[in-house]
């Protein structure tokens, strides 16, 4: 299967397993789920490729287990932070704004069909690495992307740890997290986030052509920055966290840095 092929059947299935979500989502009066389904789309995206693509074996079979590993940790992580807190807020404010009977069928557009079609462009590299004939082997591009998505993947995976384990701790609800990473950062999941596609934008720049993946990690550190992570998070989290502005003052946004003193 050829990269334009690909393209359309890792839409039509996005698509379809969002409105399959959305389906999901009126039984349970719950539009939460599409937040745990975002990892795994990039799964499904992976896998057509290592089934369906034309590109070399060892590429696709790399990519496809960069990204189910990734996947399966952030599913899990969202699935246990939403397990037993029925919606998130973000949706209960839409679904008062907008009244339930037409967020019911609003939702499909705004959050599942819309997140099927963010996940399509993100996925990009992951479609040009999977069915570019050549290189017929691993190069050292494909390495270096390899070390750089583990960089970033160590980064999220950390830093999400170290913020669950301070959340878990009831003395901890008014305090701001200033510890471990988030001493350099104020977001290392989303930074590392971000540096790990980059790191699958530079495996898919080791084919021809792989220069349009690239669409795919500056979507996402677009989103991450000014969408749905940094901007989202920080709209209202001074208000939750007093210490939070004398913690921003210190602290870079986003990429690691010494905090600064004063």
């Amino acid at each position: 299967m050829g990269t334009f092929a690909l393209a359309a059947v890792s839409l039509v299935t996005l698509l379809a397993a969002g409105t399959a979500l959305w389906l999901v989502s009126l039984r349970r009066n719950d539009v939460s789920i599409v937040d745990v389904a975002w990892g795994p789309a990039f799964a499904v995206v992976a896998a057509l490729g290592l089934a369906f693509g034309e590109g070399a074996r060892p590429r696709r079979l790399l990519v496809a287990a960069l990204v189910t590993v990734w996947a399966a940790r952030l599913a899990a992580r969202i699935w246990r932070r939403n397990r037993g807190r029925g919606e998130d807020r973000r949706y209960r404010a839409f679904r008062e704004r907008y009244g339930p009977e037409r967020y019911r069928w609003l939702s499909l557009f705004q959050a599942f069909w819309l997140q099927a079609a963010l996940a399509w462009v993100v996925s990009l590299s992951l479609q040009l690495a999977a069915t570019a004939p050549a290189p017929e082997g691993l190069v050292p591009l494909d390495l270096l992307g390899a070390l750089v998505w583990a960089v970033g993947f160590a980064f999220e995976a950390v830093g999400d740890a170290q913020l669950d384990r301070f959340t878990a701790d009831p003395a901890n609800r008014g305090p701001v997290m200033d510890r471990g990473l988030w001493r350099f950062t104020r977001h290392p999941n989303y930074f590392g986030d971000a540096v790990l596609w980059w790191g699958l934008g530079l495996i898919a720049l080791a084919v021809p052509w792989g220069w349009v993946g690239l669409a795919g990690p500056a979507l996402m550190t677009f989103l991450l920055l000014r969408v749905s992570g940094v901007a989202m998070l920080e709209r209202d989290i001074a208000e939750r966290r007093p210490g939070y502005r004398a913690y921003a003052a210190r602290t870079s946004a986003f990429v690691p840095w010494p905090p600064r003193r004063g």
